[in-house]
């Protein structure tokens, strides 16, 4: 139902059942909502005597699809998830009603005008925007009352039971003191180098293991597919691109790039015309093909003082910061070329470009001519891509398609839904593939759109349902399992004995690894195993450490602890871990509430 019930932490305000209500609107519509709250539906389970209705359940699983919460594919396994959650809802709320908790109008009232969905922008109710909110989602305010009371029901019942524990001032002194308490231990692991027998697998040890734990042998359900591709970057591998376009489009790329610019600015209509100032710009354009470089005729001859002793450099420009005319001029220039005589409002300017901010060409080769190819093969790969549209849709095969337009036909191994490798793996492939119309009906798959330059479409040429694998299939497997449990145990026993032996003051040879001062916290690299067995320890009594074991996956790991220190107090971490344990031990309360409603309850599936 609510998403706070899932939680059990969470408030329960109006504001998620408001959410609640759009989302249902999103999936199933107006009618599907009313139905909703009406009790339609066909039942799927009892609690109690009241109905668990199929259209509640479709709501909860669809929702949490569109949530993302849960993928698509794991919507079966979500089913009983989602009842088993619609089943405690309604046992809550049966509790809750039986109790007499009760809710007045008069609160009703108060809580909805202070719902924020339901006030103007002043911050004021506002009855018009109630009514329509209420009404596009084809909910009636005396529903939306009557799912409101059972909500607040609800809260009623959680704030009670979590206010009803609490920590007493010394528990939360002793917590703290755990919480801070550090300890310096020795650890050892053991490992099959310590086995003095060898480990001997029988083939009933295997046999058995292999009954007890059928559900890790299991082989999914599989398909084996046949697939073309239609594939812009294959196409574009395999026609041949000139020299000559690779720069025509290198040079496109630059006509935007930054550039260093140079200049030789004149004045005109002062010391001398327009006509004047032009003659002296048109020479020294002939100095230049003379020979001559820019940047000593800048000096000599540009007006512009600053730039002039930079041998009229101004730096690298981009567009927009200089007049249009100087811009066009000023990036129309290759790398050394001069331009004609440009006119702006300060005056007349012959531009160079004493550099460009591009790639060199011979770098970015190789892109230039993906670009170049991609796009010659546009067309080709749009026609493709139709004709494998026209083709497969009414094809009672794939290979007569792969044929009919020149594209390879790949055949795959087994493959499950969540188990496809190369192509197959990309998102949904393989649901494509157990679709009903492909995997039921044996048809071609509609045509996938993997990225913008791949197309495929697929093919089941073989099925396979689930099952269990027999033993002589996964006999390796059962073996190296068999032989990691037996070994697990030969060290547990192994670890037993030199636990009792340290105890009894027989020193085995062990090279011990030292933790000091390790907090719960800082593990220090250590297995949480190895860190919540060394805490479990009982403090040593004088000098002699206290001995014990863990096991932490296929590793056993003797310990021997040697100090127990109380830490350094710290107020922050002492108010942290009272208000966890007040929050654990009020989720305990709801826990076992829910489980000894559970144990009491008359709950039927149907």
């Amino acid at each position: 139902m609510l998403q706070s019930i899932r939680d059990r932490s969470r408030s329960w305000g109006a504001k998620i059942i408001i959410g609640a209500v759009v989302a249902t609107m999103a999936l199933f519509g107006v009618e599907s909502l009313v139905g909703l709250f009406g009790g339609g539906g066909d039942d799927i389970a009892k609690v109690n005597g009241e109905p668990v209705t199929r259209q509640q359940l479709e709501l909860e699983v669809q929702r949490a699809i569109r949530s993302g919460q849960v993928p698509p594919e794991q919507e079966r396994a979500l089913r009983n998830q989602m009842l088993d959650q619609l089943i405690t809802d309604r046992l809550l709320t049966q509790y809750a009603e039986e109790g007499g908790l009760h809710l007045s109008e008069e609160q009703l009232d108060q809580l909805i005008v202070s719902l924020p969905e339901f006030q103007d922008q002043e911050g004021r109710f506002s009855s018009e925007l109630f009514r329509n909110r209420l009404a596009s989602a084809g909910y009636t305010p005396l529903a939306f009352r009557e799912e409101l009371r059972v909500d607040m029901k609800r809260q009623q019942l959680q704030q009670g039971l979590a206010f009803s524990d609490f920590t007493l001032p010394s528990e939360q002194e002793r917590l703290g003191a755990l919480q801070r308490q550090t300890r310096s231990f020795r650890h050892h692991a053991l490992t099959a180098a310590d086995l003095e027998a060898d480990l001997e697998v029988t083939e009933e040890a295997m046999q058995r293991y292999y009954e007890a734990n059928a559900e890790n042998y299991q082989r999914p359900e599989q398909v084996r597919l046949e697939y073309v591709v239609i594939d812009r970057q294959q196409l574009a591998d395999e026609i041949e691109v000139e020299e000559e376009a690779l720069r025509e489009l290198w040079q496109e790329r630059s006509r935007d790039a930054d550039r260093r610019i140079s200049h030789i600015m004149l004045t005109f209509n002062g010391e001398r015309s327009r006509e004047e100032a032009v003659a002296e710009l048109e020479t020294a354009r002939e100095r230049l093909v003379d020979g001559e470089a820019f940047a000593d005729l800048a000096a000599e001859l540009s007006e512009d003082t600053v730039s002039a002793e930079q041998g009229g450099d101004l730096g690298v420009i981009s567009r927009g910061f200089f007049g249009e005319a100087f811009e066009d001029a000023a990036f129309a220039l290759d790398e050394g070329e001069v331009s004609d005589i440009v006119e702006t409002d300060n005056g007349l300017h012959l531009l160079q470009a004493t550099a460009l901010e591009r790639q060199p060409f011979e770098q970015v080769r190789d892109e230039l001519r993906r670009e170049v190819a991609m796009s010659r093969v546009s067309g080709e790969f749009n026609q493709r891509v139709q004709r494998l549209i026209d083709e497969s849709f009414a094809a009672d095969d794939l290979r007569s398609v792969a044929d009919a337009i020149g594209l390879e036909l790949h055949e795959s191994d087994w493959a499950s839904r969540d188990g496809a490798d190369g192509v197959l793996s990309e998102p949904g492939v393989m649901a494509e593939a157990f679709s009903a119309d492909v995997l039921e009906e044996g048809y071609n798959s509609e045509v996938i759109e993997l990225d913008e330059d791949r197309r495929l479409v697929l093919r089941v040429a073989d099925h396979r349902e689930a099952t269990v694998l027999e033993l002589d299939e996964v006999r390796d497997r059962v073996r190296a399992s068999v032989e990691a449990r037996l070994r697990r145990e030969a060290l547990i026993e192994l670890a037993a004995e030199r636990v009792e032996q340290l105890r009894a003051g027989e020193a085995p040879e062990i090279e011990w690894q030292q933790a000091e001062a390790v907090s719960r916290e800082a593990a220090d690299g250590l297995p949480q195993a190895v860190l919540q067995a060394a805490f479990r320890l009982p403090a040593p009594e004088g000098e002699e450490p206290v001995f014990g074991h863990a096991v932490a996956g296929d590793r056993v790991v003797l310990i021997a602890l040697d100090r127990v220190e109380p830490g350094e107090v710290d107020g922050e971490v002492e108010r942290f871990v009272a208000r966890m344990a007040e929050r654990l031990r009020a989720q305990a309360a709801i826990q076992g509430l829910l489980d000894d409603l559970r144990d009491k309850a008359d709950i039927e599936r149907l």
